[in-house]
C-alpha cells in the first residue's frame, strides 16, 4: 500500500466522499426504522450476518407484536426467537434484544443513551451498532465499519486490504473525515459496495473513483 501523508489521505477521502455524494445525493440508512431510536437498535442487532432487506421484512411483524422496548423486555423468548429466526443466529439475537430492551427500560427510562460508553453496556451492541446509532439518531460524525466500509477502506488504500479489522477502519478513517460527512459516507458506501465495488467482482471500468485515480485497488490491478 502506497504511503501518503495525513493531509493527502484526507484530501483523497474528501474527493471520494464528494463523488459518492454526486452519485447518491440522498444518504439514508437502509434499515427502515421510521425514526424510532429503539427500532434502529433492534434492527441493527438483527442485521448481523443478515441482509438489510431481510431485516426490513422481519421488522414488520416484529414491531407489530412488540411496539416498544417495554413490550420486548417482557417478551417470551421462544416467541421472539420464532419471529427473528429468518435473520439467523435467532437464539442469540432474541436473548440480546430482550436484555437490551430490559436495560433500556429499567436503566434509561426507555430513552436511548447518547454516548459510546453507555451504548456499549446494552447487550448485543458493539461499536458498529453504537456508531450507527450515534450517527443516525444523534447526528454525530461516526464511521460505521460494516462489511462494505471495511472492504472499501482496504481497496481505496486507507487500511491494509488483507486485514479486516473494523476498529482499525474506524480509527483510521475518523480523523480523515469532516464532522459533516462521516456517517453519510458510510451509508453511501453500502450502496456503492452493493452496486459497483462488490466483494466478488468490482466494476472498475464503470467506477468514477477509478477514473479519477482515487482508488488504489484499480491502480494496483493495472500492473498485476
Amino acid at each position: 500500500m502506497r504511503r501518503e501523508s495525513r493531509a493527502a489521505a484526507r484530501e483523497r477521502l474528501t474527493a471520494i466522499s464528494r463523488l459518492l455524494r454526486e452519485r447518491y445525493p440522498t444518504a439514508e440508512c437502509a434499515l427502515r426504522y421510521e425514526g424510532d431510536p429503539w427500532r434502529l437498535l433492534v434492527m441493527g442487532r438483527l442485521s448481523a450476518q443478515c441482509t438489510d432487506a431481510r431485516v426490513n421484512e422481519v421488522a414488520v411483524p416484529l414491531f407489530a407484536r412488540y411496539p416498544t422496548a417495554a413490550a420486548m423486555a417482557a417478551a417470551d423468548p421462544r416467541e421472539l426467537e420464532a419471529l427473528v429466526r429468518p435473520c439467523g443466529l435467532f437464539r442469540t439475537k432474541a436473548r440480546d434484544l430482550i436484555l437490551a430492551s430490559r436495560r433500556l427500560t429499567e436503566v434509561y427510562g426507555g430513552r436511548l443513551p447518547d454516548s459510546m460508553e453507555e451504548l456499549l453496556t446494552l447487550p448485543g451492541v458493539g461499536r458498529k451498532i453504537a456508531n450507527l446509532l450515534l450517527g443516525d439518531i444523534f447526528g454525530r460524525s461516526c464511521v460505521v465499519a460494516d462489511t462494505h466500509m471495511i472492504r472499501l477502506s482496504g481497496r481505496w488504500g486507507f487500511t491494509p486490504e488483507d486485514k479486516r479489522d473494523p476498529l482499525l477502519v474506524e480509527r483510521t478513517l475518523t480523523p480523515l473525515l469532516s464532522e459533516e460527512n462521516a456517517s453519510e459516507l458510510c451509508h453511501r458506501a453500502v450502496l456503492f459496495g452493493r452496486e459497483v465495488c462488490t466483494a466478488r467482482s468490482p466494476d472498475c471500468r464503470h467506477c468514477e473513483l477509478c477514473r479519477a485515480g482515487l482508488c488504489r485497488f484499480s491502480e494496483r490491478s493495472r500492473y498485476e
